[in-house]
């Protein structure tokens, strides 16, 4: 398998939904109750934002152009499918975290509950995206297909770019950030040295304060 795919920004991404995973976990045990706190904190919304733009890009522009390449390999087809329905099952938990957030009769424990299979579920699909889906992307994707991906993503970003890329790059190592802002021009890697960055971590993302 060659290395002809640089993968940073999707490691980046799925650290910092791993990153993200465990301070909702933290918000939802370490309060009497953390609804409160959900419904109004920043980092639910820039979770949900930046997990849906990256699950509905790999759908919509990843998974369907690698479909086609392996139209007559059955089995890389059916990881394909483990992908979208994993993204689907992500995707109610999220709907019914939202719902549970939006009922102020709906019981503590229902949201907690939620929030583990939240957890697990995710957790688990990076494994299984880790593990087979990228090296199978890596061994048959061409450098094109995967430039196509990127800007799909990148666009769906589109003007949440100033909290989305400091929330992405949290905690990511200098090559990372540096590998991640090479495509910006040049005002955009200002601003989000002298900006957003900046911005980003005066929130209080998670009810800490």
């Amino acid at each position: 398998m060659s290395d002809k795919l640089d993968m940073t920004p999707m490691y980046a991404m799925h650290d910092a939904l791993r990153r993200e995973l465990e301070h909702l976990a933290k918000v939802t045990v370490r309060l009497d109750d953390p609804r409160r706190v959900l419904r109004a904190a920043v980092g639910w919304e820039l979770f949900r934002k930046s997990l849906h733009v990256h699950h509905t890009a790999e759908d919509d522009a990843l998974w369907p152009a690698l479909r086609r390449t392996l139209a007559d390999r059955p089995d890389d087809l059916a990881l394909l499918e483990a992908m979208e329905a994993e993204h689907a099952g992500v995707d109610q938990l999220i709907e019914a975290i939202d719902a549970q957030l939006a009922d102020p009769e709906a019981p503590l424990n229902g949201l907690g509950d939620l929030v583990d299979s939240l957890v697990t579920g995710l957790s688990g699909h990076l494994r299984h995206e880790e593990a087979q889906a990228l090296p199978l992307i890596q061994a048959v994707a061409t450098p094109q297909q995967w430039a196509h991906f990127g800007q799909v993503h990148g666009q769906r970003i589109g003007p949440d770019a100033p909290r989305l890329l400091p929330w992405l790059l949290e905690g990511a190592s200098d090559e990372t950030v540096a590998t991640m802002l090479a495509p910006l021009p040049e005002p955009a890697r200002a601003a989000f040295t002298a900006q957003w960055r900046p911005a980003y971590a005066a929130l209080d993302r998670w009810g800490a304060a």
